[in-house]
């Protein structure tokens, strides 16, 4: 009995700094009545990365519980080009196929997922496909992936590779036919069960 109190015990000053911690990382953002300073505030975060229209008005209306004061600064934010969807997807397309060597459909989810349009997605993504090679970027991927391997490339190796290219946003059958040229092996299709 007494050693269940005792490993339930929580300290005051554990949860003194929990409180700090979380009141200083979960506060909500100080908040904002005027439209200048709500559209400098605006700028401030685009000046530290690009944002999606909705991603905008999200952040902003965490700042100003004011809707016609949020709406107000997104017209004049779009008028002055400094928020622009179909530009944020070029930009946010090209960036996640040459840095990050991600796939076309990784790509899309997470734009959708930050609120642009389809429209824009996919001119975008084809914008970047007449300039890059997927099936290239699939071949960097597996050939960093065996010089991080070690040992002998079993299936389960080769299984889980093909799952970390899948989950990077790749067509299977690309990742399917690139694995197979670098390895030499064949490797099973899409469904079928392993014996």
């Amino acid at each position: 009995m007494a050693s269940q109190k005792a490993s339930t015990f929580i300290s005051p000053l554990a949860t003194r700094r929990f409180l700090l911690y979380s009141c200083l990382v979960f506060s909500k953002p100080r908040q904002i009545d005027s439209e200048s300073e709500l559209y400098d505030a605006a700028v401030k975060m685009l000046t530290r990365r690009a944002h999606s229209a909705h991603e905008m008005k999200q952040a902003l209306e965490r700042r100003c519980e004011n809707q016609s004061l949020v709406k107000k600064v997104m017209t004049r934010l779009k008028s002055g080009g400094l928020i622009d969807d179909g530009r944020y997807a070029s930009l946010f397309v090209r960036h996640r196929t040459e840095s990050r060597k991600q796939g076309r459909f990784r790509i899309a989810s997470d734009l959708r997922a930050r609120g642009v349009p389809d429209r824009h997605i996919e001119a975008a993504l084809e914008e970047t496909a007449q300039q890059i090679d997927e099936a290239a970027l699939v071949r960097q991927r597996i050939e960093r992936k065996l010089r991080a391997f070690r040992g002998e490339i079993v299936d389960k190796k080769l299984a889980s590779l093909y799952r970390s290219l899948l989950r990077a946003g790749f067509p299977a059958d690309v990742v399917r036919r690139e694995l197979k040229s670098v390895t030499r092996e064949s490797v099973p299709e899409a469904g079928a069960d392993p014996e």
